[in-house]
């Protein structure tokens, strides 16, 4: 069996949630949803990390399946697609910590963004010799959508530092990750406007 098609089966997906309401709108599409997160990992300091280490260990402990990758899926992603993640899926293997989503940055380091010194002068935040953006290297953002683990590598360190991660690349659309009010309304005007 390929790997997305055990991560498609209704069986391994969870939907982890510390709202009884959502927990029934879930349940309601024929998903099951075998627990409420405990509040500790539903606040707004609460890592990823220690979301998904607790949903790995339910499934290990209730259900005596231990998964070897995880899927991470963020609702925040209106335009994120089943192709989108098949083909993320397709980039994959058991030797990588995880692949991402990404879209290419318009906040080049190397020409638009700036941090502050200890004088208080604004200096390049990634040094480089170049006159225009398009020539600078290209340089991705995360953009959300598709998060693919390594559970052991998830149980063994911090994602953030991960050092054998591979990118997939999304458009700028599809990319969309609602954070504010501002992100909402664009969502809506592109679903509005039929451009996705």
């Amino acid at each position: 069996m390929r790997l997305h098609e055990k991560l498609f089966d209704d069986d391994a997906i969870c939907v982890s949630t510390d709202d009884k309401e959502i927990k029934q709108v879930v349940e309601q599409t024929g998903l099951n949803v075998p627990f409420l997160r405990p509040s500790k990992l539903a606040t707004d300091t609460a890592g990823t990390r220690g979301v998904l280490l607790h949903a790995v260990e339910f499934y290990e402990q209730e259900y005596n399946y231990s998964p070897d990758t995880v899927l991470l899926l963020q609702p925040t992603s209106p335009f994120r697609t089943g192709t989108h993640i098949k083909e993320a899926l397709e980039t994959y293997h058991s030797g990588l910590d995880r692949v991402v989503s990404v879209k290419e940055t318009d906040a080049n380091p190397y020409f638009v963004l700036f941090e502050e010194n200890q004088e208080g002068y604004l200096k390049k935040s990634k040094e480089g010799n170049f006159n225009r953006r398009q020539d600078c290297p290209k340089v991705w953002e995360l953009n959300g959508a598709i998060y693919i683990i390594n559970v052991k590598s998830l149980q063994n360190e911090e994602m953030s530092e991960f050092k054998k991660v591979k990118k997939y690349v999304m458009d700028e659309i599809s990319s969309i990750d609602i954070d504010t009010q501002l992100d909402w309304e664009m969502a809506k005007l592109i679903v509005r406007s039929n451009i996705f």
